[in-house]
């Protein structure tokens, strides 16, 4: 009993510390300057080989790389910025519908052996006889119904920046975006991998394009804090067995 009582009072504490971020005032935003995206942006990564840099190609208007004329400025390196399309417009319906029954009867009957049911007949009461001695009958029905309907839209577009460079060289992305109205503050979050090639010549890439995409867009503030149950509520849900 001391133990729940114990963790009933540290959700309840751990749950006034969070809201107390954002009461009496706008919820605060987070540090940028403490995200992995500032992280790969100062830090650069040790090359996975070292490649000699010869002094024409910076100078060279036609050596391909990123700062000439003709040089690929998509995203490819730790701490590149890219612009991610999230444009979720899906509908899925599932409806199963089921029925099943049964019906089953047997019987037995022994008019003759050796004249025991007519010596058996007139022992019984008027109007019973022993011609059908066993007999059996059962039936079942069951039926199902079942249907799902969704319908999700969602479109969005955030900057996100490259973290890591994979050694297959598969680009490691986050990114996040938070936008403030009065007391209330929307949280964009995207992570994901994704490859250099499927990045368009406008240094763009759909959510489709992202392997183990991860995307999350909610929010904290008042309007939040009033639609979530309170943390108590919640510990109980998770405890009582009924």
């Amino acid at each position: 009993m001391k133990n729940v009582v114990l963790g009933l009072t540290i959700a309840a504490f751990t749950g006034a510390c969070a809201r107390t971020d954002h009461m009496g005032s706008a919820p605060t935003f987070s540090e940028p300057m403490q995200s992995a995206e500032h992280n790969a942006m100062v830090y650069e990564a040790l090359p996975i080989r070292l490649e000699p840099a010869r002094i024409v190609d910076q100078s060279s208007l036609w050596s391909g790389t990123r700062n000439s004329l003709l040089g690929d400025r998509r995203a490819m390196q730790r701490g590149d910025i890219m612009t991610v399309v999230i444009q979720i417009d899906e509908n899925a319906e599932i409806s199963n519908q089921s029925d099943r029954s049964r019906s089953g009867s047997e019987s037995l009957s022994v008019p003759g052996l050796f004249g025991i049911p007519q010596r058996l007949d007139e022992k019984l009461p008027d109007g019973a006889t022993s011609a059908d001695l066993v007999g059996l009958s059962s039936s079942s029905n069951s039926s199902g119904d079942g249907s799902v309907k969704r319908k999700e839209k969602l479109t969005l577009r955030v900057a996100a920046t490259v973290v890591d460079v994979l050694p297959n060289g598969v680009l490691s992305i986050s990114g996040t975006q938070e936008l403030r109205v009065n007391f209330e503050l929307r949280e964009l979050l995207v992570t994901g991998f994704v490859r250099s090639e499927d990045i368009s010549r406008q240094n763009e890439i759909t959510y489709d394009k992202i392997a183990s995409a991860r995307v999350s867009y909610g929010g904290r503030g008042q309007i939040s804090d009033m639609q979530q149950p309170r943390i108590g509520q919640q510990v109980l849900d998770a405890v009582l067995p009924f």
